[in-house]
């Protein structure tokens, strides 16, 4: 396993345009992860009966029709947040585009990194963490494939910073939310195919 020395045709980049792609990208992306899940009752809902606290007049309260109502403690909530996906819905093109836009600002960038292959003798962490700091790796880190490797996916698993992905399946907020990205040879290729025009 060695670091090795890559072209690529710099009229495949893309940095004219794409930087609201990239933000909308992640918007929606951040979006998907969120459960939705959060659900209060409404006054229809909440358990209680139908009866009036109090007569409506001659007490001296306001007058009040039922112990459900959202003004009171123990009511139920007005507007509250009920389940729902937060989804958001891109078109294939601006997806394609804010990937292209994040590859080619970490290509300028010098932050991909591209080795031979990897090869490692034992599914052991120690070993791919020793060849990152041999790399020059010392933050956030994504190391990428052409296909899946279980070996290499063993040795990222444990390291807390550095994500592993397929270059098929690497979106836009993996390549930005890392500072570096890590592939072999095959993986910059398949990289490459993606953004190509």
């Amino acid at each position: 396993m060695k670091k090795i020395e890559v072209t690529f045709d710099q009229a495949q980049l893309t940095l004219d345009k794409g930087a609201q792609a990239v933000k909308d990208a992640i918007t929606a992306i951040r979006n998907a992860l969120r459960a939705g899940t959060a659900c209060t009752k409404s006054k229809g809902e909440v358990a209680g009966s139908n009866k009036k606290p109090w007569k409506q007049k001659g007490t001296g309260n306001a007058r009040a029709g039922f112990r459900q109502s959202p003004v009171w403690r123990g009511g139920g909530v007005a507007h509250g947040p009920k389940p729902r996906s937060y989804e958001q819905k891109l078109n294939k093109k601006v997806w394609k585009l804010a990937f292209a836009r994040a590859l080619s600002d970490k290509l300028v960038a010098g932050e991909v990194i591209v080795v031979d292959e990897f090869a490692f003798e034992a599914p052991k962490t120690k070993l791919m963490a020793k060849f990152l700091k041999e790399l020059g790796v010392t933050r956030t880190a994504v190391v990428v494939q052409k296909d899946v490797d279980d070996t290499v996916v063993l040795v990222t698993s444990n390291l807390p910073k550095i994500d592993y992905s397929t270059a098929q399946a690497l979106d836009v907020y993996t390549v930005v939310a890392n500072r570096q990205i890590v592939c072999d040879k095959a993986g910059f290729e398949a990289l490459m195919a993606r953004i190509a025009k």
